[in-house]
């Protein structure tokens, strides 16, 4: 009852202590702003059958503290996914999800279509999220301020539109120098500050394109 709605795109529910997503969200909406509120769980499909049209969805500042999207199959058009200022320290992509009408699992091959834009600053995750190459249209990922400890090869792997990655005030130590390798199309910025990295990473830099790339290295341990 206390959520704004403008009646034409804009649903602006932020600062009205919902714990819950109202269910009867109008069909047309193409903003939809839940940030500073009690809420602690997000289920994509919950009292939604039909396809939810926003483009852009803010579910910051709250109390989310585990989040799957392997359900979110109900978002075709979602380009911006914003997280930041959780609690969140398991962010699943990647899970098996039992298939219609069987026993077997099956791994969802298409999550999220349209996701451009995925933040999730200042969490609680230790691990770079393991599955954001489902995430097909994925072009700028936000990390900053949590307490990841380590990057892996895998972590981006095939994420093949990722332009801008900031990993930005963690607690990096270590990154694996293929970690960049194949991701072609980077092309803003890859930004390491202010974190723990104790020696330079020559292999992973030369991997990376340096005519169209920006990569913030300051205030770490070295």
């Amino acid at each position: 009852a206390e959520c704004q709605w403008d009646g034409e795109s804009l649903l602006n529910c932020s600062f009205t202590r919902i714990s819950t997503i109202p269910e009867d969200i109008p069909p047309t909406a193409i903003v939809a702003d839940f940030s500073y509120n009690n809420i602690k769980t997000f289920l994509c499909t919950v009292g939604r059958n039909e396809e939810w049209m926003v483009k852009h969805l803010n579910l910051s500042n709250n109390l989310i503290s585990e989040l799957s999207l392997t359900t979110c199959t109900n978002l075709p058009v979602l380009e911006t996914l914003n997280l930041n200022g959780n609690a969140i320290h398991t962010l699943t992509l990647d899970t098996p999800i039992p298939a219609p009408r069987s026993k077997m699992y099956r791994i969802v091959d298409h999550l999220l279509p349209a996701l451009k834009v995925l933040s999730i600053e200042r969490n609680n995750l230790n691990t770079v999220p393991r599955g954001l190459g489902l995430l097909q249209s994925l072009q700028t990922v936000h990390m900053s301020s949590n307490s990841i400890q380590q990057i892996d090869p895998k972590d981006f792997q095939n994420c093949s539109q990722l332009k801008d990655i900031d990993l930005q005030n963690n607690k990096i130590t270590k990154i694996h120098p293929d970690t960049f390798r194949d991701l072609n199309k980077l092309q803003v910025v890859v930004d390491l500050r202010e974190n723990a990295l104790t020696v330079p990473l020559p292999q992973m830099l030369i991997s990376l394109n340096f005519f169209q790339l920006e990569v913030y290295l300051s205030n770490n341990a070295w």
